[in-house]
């Protein structure tokens, strides 16, 4: 029996074993929590009585608030870009900016398991 032939395939499935161990405990970040990104009507859907850029800025501040649980930074809408220099009018920007710090808690709430918006 050649030795050669049985050493050769063991190391190969040793290594692709260890190497697919590495990557599925170091690779990709965690998934967000069951649940996350429901949809219309769901936790991430802006209350009714918002105005236009409130909405806006709800819906950008749950994204924001995703990009930064997904990018292991610390929950802070003040260092998001879309929240210090909105894409609004001037006159729009309390309105846009209420409603993305509300988006923003409001998920940071749901992916820490919280209650919901109030």
């Amino acid at each position: 029996m050649n030795l050669k032939a049985l050493v050769t395939p063991a190391l190969a499935v040793a290594l692709i074993s260890g190497s697919a161990a590495f990557a599925q405990g170091y690779g990709a970040p965690p998934p967000p929590p069951p649940g996350y990104g429901q949809g219309p009507g769901g936790w991430d859907a802006p209350p009714a009585e918002f105005r236009e850029f409130q909405q806006r800025g709800f819906h950008d501040g749950v994204e924001g608030a995703r990009r930064d649980f997904e990018n292991h930074r610390p929950p802070n809408p003040n260092n998001r870009d879309e929240f210090r220099h909105p894409n609004v009018p001037r006159e729009m920007r309390r309105d846009y900016r209420d409603g993305f710090r509300k988006g923003y808690f409001a998920a940071v709430n749901h992916m820490q398991g919280g209650p919901g918006p109030r």
